[in-house]
C-alpha cells in the first residue's frame, strides 16, 4: 500500500501516530476479510463484499492522506 515510502518511514508513522496505527490495522483486517471472501474461505454475499471493499478503500484513502500530511510537516 505504501510502496513509495521506505519501511522506516512507515514504521515511524505507526509508532508516532496512534490514529494512523489503528487505521492501518483496520485496513489490514478489511484486506484479510475481503481476501477470505473472494477465495471462498469466508463466504459472504455480494452486498457485504462490496461494503467491505468500500470500507477498505476509504481506510486506504484516509491513510494515504494522513501519511502525506504528516510527511509535509
Amino acid at each position: 500500500m505504501f510502496e513509495e515510502r521506505s519501511a522506516d518511514e512507515l514504521e515511524s508513522l505507526l509508532k508516532s501516530n496512534p490514529e494512523f496505527k489503528q487505521l492501518y490495522q483496520q485496513h489490514k483486517e478489511l484486506d484479510r476479510r475481503v481476501m477470505n471472501a473472494e477465495l471462498g474461505i469466508s463466504p459472504v454475499d455480494d452486498l457485504t463484499l462490496g461494503q467491505l471493499k468500500r470500507q477498505k478503500l476509504a481506510a486506504k484513502d484516509r491513510l494515504v492522506r494522513m501519511a502525506d500530511s504528516i510527511s509535509l510537516h
